[in-house]
């Protein structure tokens, strides 16, 4: 790529200053929340963790305890409900099960074979099962979504095609393994797809990578 992965964040650092990412109150909490968060705004889910946080249940044996129309009733907030209630308890029988409701427990595993682990999980992906990892675990690994391919792909730096892996490589092969950097990194990267990075009607003229643009435009896919 014509831009390294460092300079990327310095001018995004520089210009946006530090996100004070995630947005979560306790490791927990963002693991519940990397569930609700699927296909949906966080203001959504902040309505639907409050539910929870209200009725004292942000601990994994309160929540795996729940009974299930009562777990949909209190995250409704975040959208498709009844999907996500059971993703939840897939991974809340996980959590208790395997680890007995113990995150220190789970986050000592290692993340190569917690990691494989998450993924075996109903309904946890990649970028769930990282989320994960690195803002409850604070374990070194990237989080790939959306805007992390549009923002690289509209410049150039990977092909339109590139898959979940082949971006997070990237990442991992350019930049040291840092928890902080990589919290930061995929913050800014979601701030500027939010902002500027639009999928229509894109704000270039005013996005920090404005200048690291191809000549010509962003990029389109063929």
């Amino acid at each position: 790529m014509t831009a390294t992965l460092t300079e990327v964040y310095q001018r995004l650092i520089e210009a946006l200053g530090p996100q004070h990412w995630w947005p979560g109150e306790s490791p927990f909490e963002v693991i519940v929340g990397a569930v609700l968060v699927q296909n949906t705004s966080w203001k959504n889910v902040e309505r639907a963790i409050d539910n929870l946080r209200q009725s004292d249940l942000l601990d994994p044996h309160a929540l795996a305890d729940v009974r299930p129309e009562e777990l949909e009733e209190l995250i409704r907030p975040a959208g498709y409900y009844r999907i996500k209630a059971r993703r939840l308890r897939s991974l809340l029988e996980f959590l208790v099960e395997r680890y007995d409701g113990s995150l220190e427990q789970m986050f000592a595993t290692g993340l190569p074979t917690l990691r494989e682990e998450l993924l075996g999980v109903h309904g946890v992906g990649p970028e769930t099962a990282d989320s994960i990892l690195l803002y409850a675990g604070e374990l070194p690994i990237f989080v790939v979504d959306a805007y992390t391919h549009r923002v690289l792909s509209r410049h150039g730096w990977i092909g339109f095609d590139a898959g979940y892996h082949e971006i997070q490589d990237h990442f991992h092969g350019s930049l040291p393994q840092d928890v902080a950097l990589y919290n930061e990194f995929h913050a800014l990267l979601v701030r500027v797809g939010n902002n500027y990075c639009r999928k229509s009607n894109p704000k270039c003229d005013e996005c920090p990578l404005a200048e690291l643009l191809p000549e010509g435009g962003p990029l389109q896919p063929d």
